[in-house]
């Protein structure tokens, strides 16, 4: 690549994100008119590529597992502020907008994120390899706290109906924020090479870990532009948000006109909201580098929920109204399957484009019954 094309990709994703803020902060107390959505969205596009861009850069900086922690948690951080936002404006879904929004981000990243990496990277290189030990703690992760936040609730009886009691909320937001704590530790320090990106024989059998030196990748930039494209990442990211919440009466209304439940607003959301991590995974699985695009993609579950529910039990000391986190018996079950699946999926560190396409299915399954339920 010349110099001056580099220094065009460089300006280009410089800009984006300092207009997207301009455009943000411009249309914040007027936006109803059709010219200005439109431009939101284009603007919400750009954003959204740009902070692909400025993950990667901060992520080759720094080198795995903490480029995708870095994004995972950057985006679930300004998504919980969306959502508490969301919840502070009311209207008939806010009860049940936290559990709606972080359940669709938990299907889109377990199997659209996921599915589409593994089906990319198998359809390219026949096979793709990475390590189950890692991959496979953070499922059990996941899924220790989608029962403790998404599960139980359906099933106690100290709260109203789907609802946990104070206290329980009070459990609920300690224990989430002790796991992902934990598995953080284990991510970036106790056991940071179960995270990294491994290499494997014809078969697709694990050989070894890839050497970061010999990876045929340019240089780690330096760090005055990883910095600033750490800058630009937040920036980028806040835009997105936003942006999308700008976006969200619109999304209302077209849902409302199309008769669909108010739950699908929290899919759109969750769409938008993750569509960096989305990219990132699926050009990450390209380049032959699966396990990267499955810690985005466990990580960003893992965070949505445990860094969710305990800020949101925090707000509940403000918000008025209650608080729905138990799932719905359909979405039990969509997330059971999903939790067999995905096992199935990790269980021997190598997949085929079968078991992306599986997931995908499953993502579809999700989408469909949230308009037709």
């Amino acid at each position: 690549m010349t110099d001056t094309s580099v220094r065009g990709r460089f300006q280009w994703t410089v800009v984006v994100p300092v207009l997207a803020l301009v455009v943000l902060a411009a249309t914040w107390a007027s936006h109803e008119a059709w010219p200005v959505l439109v431009l939101i969205a284009v603007v919400l596009v750009g954003a959204i590529v740009a902070a692909v861009h400025h993950a990667e850069v901060v992520a080759h900086k720094v080198g795995e597992p903490f480029g995708s922690l870095i994004l995972a948690v950057a985006v679930t951080v300004i998504e919980v502020g969306l959502i508490v936002m969301l919840m502070t404006s009311g209207g008939e879904g806010t009860s049940t907008y936290a559990r709606d929004t972080v359940f669709a981000a938990l299907m889109i990243t377990l199997n659209g994120i996921a599915g589409i990496a593994l089906l990319v990277g198998a359809v390219k290189h026949h096979l793709v390899s990475f390590n189950a030990s890692g991959t496979g703690s953070a499922l059990s992760t996941v899924v220790a706290l989608a029962a403790v936040c998404l599960v139980l609730p359906s099933f106690t009886t100290s709260g109203a109906g789907r609802e946990y009691s104070a206290s329980q909320l009070g459990f609920a937001a300690v224990a989430s924020l002790a796991l992902y704590g934990a598995f953080v530790f284990t991510q970036t320090i106790r056991h940071r090479d179960f995270f990294v990106p491994v290499t494997s024989d014809e078969q697709g059998r694990v050989t070894g870990l890839v050497d970061e030196d010999e990876d045929g990748h340019a240089d780690p930039p330096p760090a005055r532009e990883a910095w600033l494209s750490l800058g630009l990442l937040v920036g980028a990211l806040v835009a997105v948000v936003g942006l999308a919440k700008l976006l969200s009466p619109t999304i209302e209304d077209t849902v409302s006109a199309l008769g669909f439940p108010y739950a699908v607003v929290g899919v759109f959301i969750a769409l938008l909201v993750l569509a960096p991590e989305s990219i990132a995974a699926v050009r990450n699985a390209a380049r032959d580098r699966v396990q990267i695009s499955l810690n985005l993609a466990y990580g960003s579950a893992m965070a949505s929920i445990g860094l969710t529910i305990p800020t949101i039990a925090v707000a509940m000391i403000w918000l008025d109204g209650p608080l729905v986190l138990g799932l719905e018996p359909t979405q039990m079950v969509l997330l059971a399957i999903t939790v067999v699946v995905s096992s199935l999926t990790i269980a021997q560190g190598r997949a085929k484009s079968l078991q992306g396409f599986v997931h995908l299915v499953l993502l579809a399954t999700f989408l469909f019954l949230s308009v037709q339920p």
